[in-house]
């Protein structure tokens, strides 16, 4: 499928290129795919019990978006039931280092914020009175 065919990707609005890179991986779901087809081939229903909280139909328009801007490679096999499976495809793979940069990124912040309940838990309280 041809970049973007399916779908209007403007280059930016501001002219920024984290604008425009935000535009094509942006949203809670499609980093995560990403993320997760980095390590191999998944099939449709992989992904799904990847990402319990992502729709049937959110993970379907992802996916397509995904396709669409050729991040992602759609293989359909001639089988009963059909076998379909998802990869990155040589641009998609382009995304790594940003992926894991997020990935590292958000590990961080995790640990900041479960430093700061401890924290707020282990402080005394003011009586009320």
């Amino acid at each position: 499928m041809a970049l973007g065919s399916n779908r209007k990707v403007s280059v930016s609005k501001t002219g920024c290129a984290v604008e425009t890179a935000l535009g094509l991986i942006g949203g809670r779901w499609k980093g995560v795919v990403i993320y997760w087809l980095l390590k191999e081939k998944r099939r449709f229903g992989e992904l799904r019990r990847l990402l319990p909280s992502c729709t049937q139909r959110m993970l379907t328009l992802q996916l397509r978006e995904l396709e669409a801007d050729g991040l992602v490679k759609r293989t359909v096999f001639p089988e009963v039931p059909p076998h379909v499976e998802y990869e990155l495809t040589t641009f998609g793979r382009t995304l790594e280092p940003v992926v894991i940069g997020l990935r590292d990124w958000g590990e961080q912040y995790k640990r900041r914020i479960e430093r700061a309940h401890v924290a707020s838990e282990a402080r005394p309280r003011a009586k009320a009175g």
